[in-house]
């Protein structure tokens, strides 16, 4: 019975591979020892020498065992240490504050020896979570993180996780290997419209942060008589259980009695905070929908329950945008 070969399978011989002669079909070979094999070349006559065997690269394992070594041996650009919360968020693992609570919690260990707060890494370094090693990924890799959009419809909870069995976002997200997506802020169960996901925690953590004042606008349908007076409390700003609050402009949206909207925009994302302010001011929200996350605009064929990833230009465009917001912070969750 033949054997079937594959692109795998070895040659049996253990010498020289053969060398097949350019012109006059020759198919002789220089035995070892100088010794002329069958058919071999008359004497005088050159013989081809055979080519030289390609020398097989280091075998280094994966990317996460080879540390600064690339795959042919050659030592990568050596990169400075960086914060082990920062590397991690960078890794898509998840965002900066969760990878600040499972350091603290002793999830996390560096070349066998459990990761502290505000420890630093370098790639070298073998970073473990639960035993499982972690692709580290350092800032001078010159491939951008993903983003996507995404047109959340109401009935959906922004969580992996749900001890009452509701539809997630996460279900109708695009899937990926080595990575997972990263929810930029939150929208309540009865909330619709833009949401932000990326694989970077670190832009996450820069999207979300109050320090890159990036603007929140929502369309509002509201159930009341909003006066002139409560529209200049709302804009001066009202009191809520966790500070005063304030939106940054109010349109009029149009409509009547019930079904009147209006147009909002705020600079931060506390925990309903929109429709707190209007339930402070004597009105209820029938529905929210945010339109705009910062420079994200809602794109009008962009249905309900669709995702829309941006392109590489795209995302360069945004990181350039961001470089100058401040170092980020821990922040609360955003729920609006």
């Amino acid at each position: 019975m033949k054997t079937k070969r594959t692109p795998f399978r070895q040659s049996d011989q253990s010498g020289e591979f053969e060398n097949r002669a350019k012109k006059g079909g020759d198919r002789s070979i220089q035995a070892p020892g100088g010794r002329s094999g069958r058919g071999a070349a008359p004497e005088g006559e050159a013989v081809a020498k055979p080519a030289p065997r390609r020398k097989p690269a280091p075998n280094t394992g994966g990317r996460a065992q080879r540390g600064n070594i690339a795959r042919d041996g050659r030592p990568l650009a050596e990169a400075k240490p960086e914060r082990l919360q920062k590397i991690l968020a960078q890794a898509g693992v998840g965002s900066r504050r969760e990878m600040e609570e499972w350091i603290a919690a002793g999830k996390v260990s560096v070349n066998g020896v459990v990761a502290t707060l505000g420890q630093s890494v370098v790639p070298t370094d073998k970073v473990k979570i639960g035993g499982r090693l972690i692709n580290i990924r350092f800032t001078g890799s010159s491939r951008p993180p993903r983003v996507l959009m995404y047109h959340k419809p109401e009935g959906e909870i922004v969580s992996r996780d749900d001890p009452d069995g509701r539809p997630s976002v996460f279900a109708a997200l695009p899937r990926m290997r080595g990575g997972r997506w990263i929810n930029v802020g939150r929208l309540d169960f009865n909330t619709s419209g833009l949401l932000i996901f990326t694989t970077s925690g670190e832009l996450a953590n820069k999207l979300m942060h109050p320090s890159s004042q990036l603007v929140r606008e929502y369309a509002v349908r509201v159930l009341g008589e909003l006066t002139m007076e409560a529209q200049q409390q709302l804009l001066k700003g009202v009191e809520l259980e966790d500070g005063p609050a304030n939106f940054g402009s109010l349109q009029d949206g149009g409509g009547e009695g019930a079904n009147h909207w209006y147009r909002v925009t705020i600079f931060e994302g506390r925990n309903r905070e929109v429709r707190r302010m209007f339930e402070a001011v004597g009105c209820t929200v029938s529905r929210l929908i945010r339109v705009r996350y910062g420079p994200f605009v809602l794109p009008p064929q962009l249905k309900r329950g669709m995702a829309r990833e941006l392109k590489e230009p795209e995302i360069k465009m945004l990181m350039r945008e961001l470089e100058n917001i401040a170092p980020t912070h821990r922040k609360g969750p955003e729920s609006s």
